[in-house]
């Protein structure tokens, strides 16, 4: 049986004034994660609800990387408002100075309703502490662009683009990513793919403070729909070679896939979802193939793309 999980699972609470960039902090007392809600569950299927109850296989974003400073400067931190007392954690890709590109699921709710806002942070290495290399930042709920077609209970169109209040000022720390050139038609299967963020480090417990990577070969989509259905990953996804135990785990949702390409990191991929049976099943983690989305982007942000 194949099942699915979307990878956004924690919420995080700001209690500081939104005033200042420095000024936004994170009560860590507060974090929780949302699969202890019940409306988590009631969206799958009811034969999959014994699943609340199972214990789940260790499962780490990188199986061990530390990324260093200014190592992915493209990397964002998406913290939504969640609407009650909470915000979720996601990741995110520096598009422009005013946009980050993210997954549809971290900023909508069950009812597919767009998130009154949030605080952005880019430039981060260790989310638990204010850096110096950060930027802080808000968003509001008018700046939040989904796809129309974004299903939830299909996991399609899991695209989303975040207008930042205030304009990021582009450095060593914080860089937009490059996207696939209009005219650019590769698959990238079996080519070495990064994935990057700051989530679950084992799949029952608490996202990671440090930005962490792994490396593994992206898949043909005909090797992906080996472990998961064709309705499951379509022209539109793109996947991760699960080798090694090494995938994307719960938190790094709306987090950057990257390539090289002629000595710049490339985004082909946005994290969407893996098994819920765990992220070191051997499943493949699934991902937004971003080329699929080029026209869509272009319209819901001021990215300029390559021709």
């Amino acid at each position: 049986m194949k099942i699915v999980a979307a990878f956004t699972v924690v919420g995080l609470l700001a209690v500081c004034s939104l005033a200042g960039a420095k000024s936004i902090d994170i009560d860590f007392t507060r974090v929780k994660s949302i699969d202890q809600y019940d409306h988590y569950w009631s969206r799958l299927p009811a034969e999959l609800q014994a699943l609340r109850s199972v214990e789940v296989p260790q499962g780490r974003i990188t199986n061990g990387q530390l990324a260093a400073t200014a190592q992915f400067p493209y990397q964002a931190l998406v913290y939504s408002d969640a609407g009650d007392g909470y915000y979720s954690l996601c990741g995110g890709s520096i598009l422009t100075n005013n946009y980050i590109l993210t997954a549809a699921h971290c900023v909508t709710n069950d009812l597919g309703q767009v998130a009154p806002g949030g605080i952005m942070i880019l430039g981060a290495t260790d989310r638990s502490v204010i850096q110096s290399t950060q930027q802080r930042m808000t968003f509001s709920g008018a700046g939040i662009r989904v796809h129309p077609q974004y299903s939830l209970s299909g996991i399609r169109n899991d695209i989303a683009t975040i207008r930042l209040d205030t304009p990021a000022v582009f450095n060593a720390y914080v860089k937009p990513i490059v996207l696939p050139a209009l005219s650019d038609t590769r698959q990238f299967g079996g080519v070495e793919g990064t994935a990057t963020g700051f989530g679950r480090t084992v799949d029952n417990g608490s996202p990671s403070n440090v930005l962490m990577f792994v490396r593994n070969p992206v898949m043909t989509n005909a090797q992906c729909n080996l472990y998961w259905s064709t309705s499951s990953v379509q022209a539109q996804n793109v996947c991760l070679d699960p080798t090694g135990g090494r995938s994307a785990c719960h938190g790094d949702s709306g987090g950057p896939l990257t390539v090289q390409d002629a000595g710049s990191s490339l985004q082909v991929g946005i994290a969407s979802f893996v098994s819920s049976q765990g992220c070191t099943s051997g499943a493949p983690s699934v991902w937004v193939r971003v080329s699929y989305f080029r026209d869509w982007i272009r319209q819901n942000s001021d990215y300029v793309f390559r021709a």
